[in-house]
């Protein structure tokens, strides 16, 4: 029974000594001094950012056969009927990727994935999905800020319909090794209108409405692509930042 005052009493004064002990170790030595961030300013947008959109032209975007031809009008750019989707000039891989987007008014008759339906396909194969999900019922790994037909998002933020919603999307895309095997899979992180809804998601291969996605060949940074599913969906304030 007497032993365990004196265990008590060793430990303390073991204690002790390392509190002594590491008070003395200088600060300094774990100050780390360089390299010293980048200042970016951030109204009305990262200073570092590349502006993809501002409102005033789609300079900045190319048709899937030849000129981008949505409709560019009051800041914002739409759907055409009768057009492609459309995709960056520029190529992209890790990235910080903002987006507004808005539906257009429900149509009597449809629902699901027929109202306001479009898409952001990062690196043009992994698909954000872009949906009226406000009182709108579809297959949940189909609704909007779903990784589409992957990762049900883990809430659904969706404003009511033609209120603008935002997506601040964080991208790691996929590496491969020389053999063309994936090394380690893309990876996303999705807020929508502020709120988590990806969470460092592991993305499983290129969309594909039939079947399992895969990694099928290896590929380098490549442009990002709005979809056109057939429904008049508008977008507006989009910038990347490459990390």
């Amino acid at each position: 029974m007497k032993k365990f005052p004196t265990l008590l009493a060793l430990s303390s004064l073991a204690n002790i000594a390392i509190a002594q002990d590491s008070q003395q170790i200088d600060p300094k030595l774990t100050e780390v001094w360089q390299p010293v961030p980048a200042v970016v300013s951030t109204d009305p947008v990262p200073s570092d950012a590349i502006v993809l959109f501002d409102g005033t032209n789609l300079d900045n975007w190319n048709g899937h056969e030849g000129p981008a031809k949505w409709i560019v009008e009051n800041g914002t750019m739409t759907v055409a009927t009768k057009t492609t989707g459309i995709a960056t000039k520029e190529k992209f891989c890790d990235m910080q990727l903002h987006v507004e987007w808005r539906s257009p008014p429900k149509i009597a008759g449809k629902s699901g994935q027929q109202v306001g339906n479009s898409g952001i396909f990062i690196q043009g194969r992994y698909e954000i999905q872009v949906l009226d999900s406000y009182e709108n019922v579809t297959y949940s790994n189909g609704q909007a800020g779903s990784v589409y037909k992957q990762s049900i998002p883990l809430v659904n933020a969706t404003k009511p319909t033609g209120e603008w919603n935002t997506y601040d999307i964080i991208y790691k895309a996929p590496t491969f090794a020389d053999s063309g095997e994936v090394e380690s899979k893309a990876y996303v992180t999705v807020l929508h209108n502020g709120v988590l809804i990806q969470n460092n998601t592991e993305i499983q291969g290129s969309t594909t409405y039939r079947g399992k996605a895969s990694y099928k060949k290896p590929h380098g940074c490549a442009p990002i692509s709005l979809q056109n599913h057939g429904d008049k969906v508008s977008y507006r304030n989009i910038w990347a930042r490459k990390l």
